[in-house]
C-alpha cells in the first residue's frame, strides 16, 4: 500500500507540476492566479513530494499503520478539494 500511495504521490506531483503554465502562465490560456492559489499550490507540490518520504521513514521505525495513513493524505487532500465548489 506504501508503494502505492507513493506512485499516486509522484503522479500527482508531476501533474501539478505540468498543469502550472495553465494556472500562473503570463499566455493567454493562463488564469493568471492570485498569490493566495500560488501559495496552495507550492504546499500541495511539497505535500506530495513529502508525504511518500516519510512513510518510508516510519516505516523504516517500524510504524507501518501511521505510514500508510501519511502517505495517503494527498490523495485524500486531492478528492477532498474536488469536492470544493469552483471559485468563479
Amino acid at each position: 500500500m506504501l508503494i502505492l500511495a507513493a506512485v499516486v504521490d509522484v503522479a500527482m506531483a508531476t501533474l501539478l507540476i505540468g498543469a502550472s503554465g495553465f494556472l500562473f502562465g503570463t499566455g493567454t490560456e493562463s488564469m493568471h492566479d492570485g498569490a493566495g492559489s500560488l501559495v496552495a499550490y507550492v504546499a500541495a507540490v511539497i505535500a506530495c513530494v513529502t508525504a511518500p518520504i516519510v512513510g518510508f521513514i516510519l516505516t523504516r521505525r517500524g510504524k507501518p499503520a501511521p505510514a500508510i495513513i501519511a502517505a495517503w493524505v494527498p490523495p485524500a487532500g486531492a478528492l477532498a478539494a474536488m469536492l470544493l465548489p469552483p471559485s468563479y
